[in-house]
């Protein structure tokens, strides 16, 4: 679910409503009160900053400690990086170095999405894996992007959408008759 809010009490709003009900939500910031909000929030999945708005990205430092503390991860979005052109590619290129090398240090995990909205856009793993290579990311570490991480939130979040789940740590062993009362 990718959820784009105006205000940080319609991100807060949403994720009350909406958690519970999908395996991955990702929160588009395009505003600095909501990236901090979702970045502080253990119910986002994904952070996703838009490419059109090079001067509102806002994975910085401070985003990246709150991030890394609630197991959020930067997702990046290749279709940018294939359909913009001169300038704005460039910036755009510049700001992902920026922003994975941020990432890496509060060892924030990286998501490599495709972001892309027809079959022109598509690759192969390997293709988006070497084009991260632009922004610092090994080949290795673009191709766990692109599956372990993501396969990892949907394993952790199915556990939390499961009946059993209760809390961090807590989930239900036994109830019912078989379940001895005290």
């Amino acid at each position: 679910m990718d959820l784009a809010p105006r205000t940080s009490k319609e991100l807060l709003r949403k994720l009350r409503r909406l958690r519970r009900k999908f395996e991955v939500v990702a929160v588009v910031c395009d505003s600095k009160s909501v990236a901090r909000q979702a970045a502080k929030d253990r119910r986002v999945d994904l952070l996703s900053f838009p490419p059109r708005k090079a001067h509102n990205r806002f994975f910085d430092r401070a985003e990246a400690e709150l991030a890394s503390n609630a197991l959020s991860c930067l997702e990046i979005d290749m279709a940018p990086v294939l359909y913009l052109k001169e300038f704005p590619r460039i910036r755009l290129l510049s700001n992902l170095r920026t922003e994975t090398a941020i990432a890496k240090k509060f060892n924030v995990p990286i998501v490599i999405s495709s972001g892309a909205t027809n079959e022109h856009l598509m690759r192969n793993g390997h293709d988006y894996a070497a084009l991260a290579t632009l922004f610092e990311i090994s080949i290795s570490t673009g191709l766990r992007s692109l599956s372990e991480i993501p396969g990892s939130i949907v394993e952790r979040n199915r556990k939390k959408l499961c009946s059993k789940y209760v809390a961090p740590g807590i989930q239900v062993i036994k109830e019912g008759e078989d379940c001895p009362d005290k």
